[in-house]
């Protein structure tokens, strides 16, 4: 128990950060969706922002998982979705705030389709993108056992 605690501590800015983000991209997109004539370039720069940012991040996750690779087994759904290498917790947080960047985003571009609002279902890269670095520096996986067969 101490160990999630430990890991809950260690990466609380990493999920203040996601949340952070959900709420800045839902509080953005509820005036674009109702009047995109004011609102749909800002949008569609916080929904670009959130894009590059959580590509950055990705890239981020993935080089920290390469080198953790070295040891341990990590795996695509426990790097990118959390399963099995976080506490509960920790899995709610993120994946929530990923599953409302994503519905939010698709929403807002079905009901303002053929407009910059549109980009908005490029945002949830954002909560990609915490998610993997937060199960990437902090996640728990498989120890790696040595390989026989290369001699």
């Amino acid at each position: 128990m101490s160990n999630q605690r430990a890991q809950w501590a260690d990466g609380q800015a990493i999920l203040n950060w996601s949340w952070f983000g959900t709420v800045v991209f839902c509080v953005a997109a509820i005036p674009a969706t109702i009047w995109p004539s004011w609102f749909q370039w800002p949008f569609m720069a916080v929904s670009m922002g959130m894009f590059l940012a959580g590509t950055v991040l990705l890239a981020w996750a993935l080089w920290i998982a390469v080198q953790r690779s070295r040891y341990f087994v990590v795996g695509i759904g426990g790097l990118f979705f959390t399963v099995g290498s976080a506490p509960g917790q920790v899995q709610k947080i993120l994946l929530s705030s990923l599953c409302i960047e994503v519905v939010v985003g698709f929403l807002a571009a079905t009901l303002r389709i053929y407009t910059p609002v549109t980009f908005g279902i490029l945002a949830p890269v954002w909560a990609l993108g915490l998610t993997s670095l937060w199960c990437a520096r902090f996640g728990s996986f498989e120890v790696r056992q040595n390989d026989q067969r290369n001699g």
